[in-house]
């Protein structure tokens, strides 16, 4: 009796292999980032990062005066996947008010804008909403609020109306969305630039911020 030759299985080509991990890994990414994975690029490479915090999807306080920009180039009314951390920026135009600013992103040309802008005389106004991305923090838009802080000078310092608002509206950020002091970063955390300046050219002043955040969180929830 004459056996039939045993079928040999065809060993799939490098190029399939390679198309199929692509495949499966774009499936997996899909899927897992709903769920709790988050991939974030730091400047410095890619990394994980656990599962996102809840989103601000309610009103900010009574302090903030609410002029949301209209949906174009830079408000898209796209929806942020988490908040995992504040970013605090300066204007970069010494002299300039809140509205100023917030006039200028308003702007049909303008593709930048921030969630809040915190004024010199210390007003706050708010550009977008809290469960929508902004267009400041470069490729952290999609899971960071942003805070534009106007200033006087060239050197970048805030005024004390404007700290004592910035510091106000951070710490009430971090406490309702579940983060800290240390969650707070500058735009210079994630790209380099030297923003906000004053707190990348002097580290003890943004240490004292941070402090001063924390202080306040523990303050507001005293008093609620």
């Amino acid at each position: 009796m004459i056996s039939k030759p045993k079928k040999r299985r065809r060993k799939l080509r490098p190029i399939f292999k390679i198309l199929f991990t692509l495949i499966a890994l774009s499936v997996f990414l899909y899927f897992a980032v709903p769920f709790g994975i988050d991939i974030l690029s730091n400047g410095k490479g890619i990394k994980f990062i656990g599962k996102p915090v809840n989103l601000l999807s309610y009103d900010a306080p009574s302090y903030v005066d609410v002029q949301l920009l209209d949906i174009g180039k830079a408000r898209k009314g796209k929806k942020l996947t988490a908040i995992n951390n504040i970013v605090v920026h300066y204007t970069a135009n010494p002299g300039t008010s809140a509205q100023n600013n917030h006039d200028y992103f308003s702007k049909p040309d303008t593709d930048v804008c921030s969630h809040f802008i915190v004024g010199i005389e210390g007003e706050i106004i708010q550009c977008v909403p809290l469960d929508e991305k902004s267009a400041a923090s470069n490729d952290r838009n999609f899971d960071t609020v942003s805070i534009e802080v106007c200033h006087e000078t060239t050197s970048g310092e805030f005024s004390k109306a404007a700290y004592s608002s910035l510091v106000k509206l951070t710490a009430w950020l971090c406490q309702n969305s579940g983060l800290d002091e240390n969650d707070v970063i500058r735009h210079y955390d994630i790209t380099g630039k030297i923003c906000p300046k004053y707190f990348v050219e002097n580290r003890t002043a943004w240490k004292e911020f941070k402090l001063d955040i924390k202080n306040e969180i523990t303050a507001q929830k005293k008093e609620s």
